[in-house]
């Protein structure tokens, strides 16, 4: 009979905790990104008042006699679902949409969290405002060829956005030409003055920077010379007489510099650019892209600059053409750009967080990483909503969003919990009536043991 109170204290006492596990789901139903609980039971040791017998020739077999001593928490699990993603706006908020973990740290210690609500300290770390733990990655770095990159295989760092940084600015050094140079324009006679070639031509202008930012306005004019040929002049404001265009010279000969800013473009009949050649010099192209040198000194600079136009390629419609329909050759596109402020950025869903700067350019900064790992049941919670590494988790697996099974990143928005309301005030209700059955069997056993002693008056 005693054995009956004992198991009744067990149930007891392990459904009072089944109950604290329900109460902290219930608590945090409202925590972004928190992760709901599960208590599991198993029944205790069995004491065996008989053994099993074997079935003999005469007989058959007598299984065992065993009286279980209660029961135990057999487990506490961390339920890992996905939970609803909330819109807020705000660009630093980051949910995950899939497995993963957002990467923390405080000095060489690494935490693992599902909670996205980060901000920028004055510094311009992203950081987690509740702890100051700061956000992992990776930042941009220039390549040899002077391009943003990022390196995913690298150890993580800090993120440092450099709101309201400086990029310097960038020389403009090559410029592409795309559309028409309708074929049905009069040709322009050899002796024509700069006046009329623009009239009876075509003139198209970009703006160009040089290595300080200071903008320059590059015009290049066409004019038809003959059926399928024509002729192209160039001319850049600040800088008088002294601008070139030169056509480099074909593999394995020596380039000749053309003295004067014009150049010759030919034309199949079908419309395609099939060569360009310098008119001052034997240089000529008349296979792969057609490129031109553009060379130009600014002011009194004695320093000659060169940007190179790309006028398409070889029998190709990618460049200039030449069809019987209005003439709509621009230059589509420059490299070139003044200093600016970084004015706004935004983070994508492979985490990567993008300047967007008072110039109009945009700017690799970095990239926020993502661990995953083979057991996240067996992360260690240690509050904050954050985890750490335990001996069952496993090693964080980082990488990059949207790979190797991490999810991916949805700026603006956060993570709700997990925790279904319905499915807790159930589990509660299950827990109570639990709790009462196993003091029901406290009481009655009591209530045996006092009819016992009630034998002797």
């Amino acid at each position: 009979m005693m054995r009956s109170l004992f198991s009744g204290v067990s149930g007891l006492k392990n459904h009072q905790t089944r109950m604290d596990v329900i109460g902290n789901n219930i608590s945090n139903v409202n925590t972004y990104g928190f992760k709901y609980s599960r208590a599991t039971f198993q029944d205790m040791l069995s004491q065996t008042i008989a053994g099993a017998a074997r079935p003999e020739e005469n007989k058959g077999g007598v299984n065992p006699k065993q009286v279980g001593l209660g029961m135990t928490i057999a487990s506490i699990d961390r339920i890992f679902t996905q939970g609803s993603l909330q819109t807020t706006g705000n660009q630093t908020d980051l949910a995950i949409s899939g497995d993963g973990f957002f990467i923390t740290a405080k000095g060489d210690k690494n935490y693992y969290t599902r909670a996205g609500n980060f901000t920028l300290d004055r510094d311009g770390m992203l950081v987690n405002p509740a702890n100051g733990l700061r956000v992992q990655g990776w930042m941009a770095t220039n390549n040899d060829a002077g391009e943003k990159v990022i390196n995913t295989s690298g150890t993580v760092e800090d993120i440092v956005v450099p709101i309201y940084g400086k990029v310097e600015a960038q020389e403009t050094t090559s410029i592409k030409y795309k559309c028409n140079l309708d074929s049905k324009l009069p040709v322009v006679p050899p002796n024509a003055t700069e006046s009329m070639r623009a009239s009876a031509g075509v003139t198209t202008n970009i703006d160009v920077y040089d290595n300080l930012g200071d903008t320059h306005r590059l015009t290049l004019t066409f004019w038809k010379t003959s059926p399928n040929q024509w002729t192209a002049s160039a001319a850049i404001t600040d800088s008088p007489g002294t601008v070139t265009l030169d056509v480099p010279a074909g593999a394995n000969q020596p380039n000749q510099a053309n003295p004067g800013n014009k150049i010759n473009l030919r034309f199949s009949p079908d419309g395609r650019l099939i060569s360009v050649a310098d008119e001052g010099s034997p240089d000529a192209q008349n296979q792969g892209s057609m490129l031109v040198n553009f060379n130009y000194r600014v002011g009194g600079d004695p320093q000659v600059r060169s940007i190179e136009l790309d006028l398409g390629s070889s029998g190709l419609i990618n460049g200039v053409t030449q069809f019987s329909s209005p003439s709509t050759t621009k230059a589509v596109e420059q490299n070139g750009f003044p200093m600016g402020y970084m004015e706004a950025f935004n983070i994508d869903d492979s985490g990567v967080v993008t300047g967007v700067y008072s110039n109009g350019t945009k700017s690799l900064i970095g990239q926020v990483g993502m661990a995953v790992f083979n057991n996240p049941g067996g992360l260690t919670a240690v509050g904050e909503n954050i985890f750490e590494v335990s001996n069952n988790s496993g090693m964080a697996n980082i990488g990059a969003a949207s790979t190797a099974g991490r999810g991916k990143i949805s700026a603006g928005t956060l993570e709700m919990s997990n925790v279904d309301l319905s499915e807790q005030f159930t589990d509660m209700i299950i827990t109570q009536r639990g709790f009462q059955a196993n003091s029901r069997t406290i009481t009655t056993s009591d209530q045996m043991l006092q009819e016992l002693i009630n034998l002797k008056r």
